[in-house]
């Protein structure tokens, strides 16, 4: 593909993304066209729109079955958006729905897995843990996509190894793992200190002192937290979740007055959803 397209994404702003993508489009022909069509389609996505999404992948569907294989795998990873993916609610998530994501992420990874696009065959399979939720099941398609990347020399697929060791460390620790769940999220954050995202290097230290609470290392969690706390003020972005931390942590050691601050902090920056 002659475009860049993480150049021309910002998924904190998908309305801007979808400027950039028309704008992209103007000039695009063949692939890229339709490439271009399918970002446009999970912009609608990002933002719930997803019989909107569907419409414009229902218009370009003929199109896609003579092209080439990224369009094909691109096409397929975002109708199965459509139908199972972060964005929708839980109980939106019905057998039908699950299914039809199911065949089309399955779509998708046997295309990237023939061609190979690495990349695109571990979105795939991490596509797939929305589908299939039980924790043994998200394990099973971490580890897949692990090997993946461990196995690629592709950069895309290279890029995707931080995310994926979060998702199996996440897993493991739904599971009770927590000293393997901990040596994946370490791992994680070695990779994410070598790269330039520092919010995403944040959470990835969040996941560890985490870890750290659930085997009782109540001191080396505290430590981190307040780190966090101190890096995320200083940034402009007080994280709700490290409060909450720190709220459970004091509470823990029996201090109530430190944990009564970082109840009213978490409250003040307002928290919603998992971390």
């Amino acid at each position: 593909m002659a475009i860049d397209l993480s150049a021309l994404w910002d998924f904190n702003d998908p309305a801007a993304s979808e400027r950039r993508f028309l704008s992209a489009l103007h000039t695009a022909t063949g692939d890229d066209a339709l490439i271009l069509q399918t970002q446009i389609a999970r912009t609608y996505g990002l933002r719930k729109e997803f019989s909107k999404a569907r419409d414009l992948l229902s218009s370009i569907e003929a199109r896609t079955k003579t092209a080439g294989p990224e369009a094909r795998i691109r096409f397929a990873l975002e109708l199965g958006r459509t139908y199972a993916s972060a964005t929708h609610a839980p109980e939106s998530l019905t057998s039908g729905s699950k299914e039809r994501a199911r065949t089309a992420y399955r779509s998708a990874l046997d295309i990237a897995r023939a061609v190979p696009l690495d990349g695109l065959a571990i979105d795939a399979i991490h596509m797939l843990a929305f589908v299939d939720t039980a924790p043994a099941d998200q394990l099973k398609w971490g580890l897949q996509a692990l090997a993946v990347v461990e196995a690629s020399t592709q950069a895309p697929a290279k890029q995707w190894e931080p995310s994926v060791r979060n998702n199996v460390g996440y897993a493991l620790h739904q599971l009770g793992r927590y000293e393997e769940a901990l040596a994946q999220f370490r791992q994680a954050v070695a990779i994410r200190e070598r790269g330039t995202d520092a919010e995403a290097t944040r959470s990835a230290y969040w996941m560890v002192a985490w870890t750290l609470r659930a085997l009782n290392r109540i001191d080396e969690a505290l430590e981190i937290q307040l780190r966090l706390e101190r890096e995320g003020d200083a940034a402009g972005r007080p994280d709700p979740y490290v409060f909450e931390e720190l709220e459970i942590l004091y509470r823990g050691r029996g201090e109530e007055e430190r944990a009564r601050h970082y109840a009213e902090r978490k409250k003040s920056a307002g928290k919603s959803g998992a971390k």
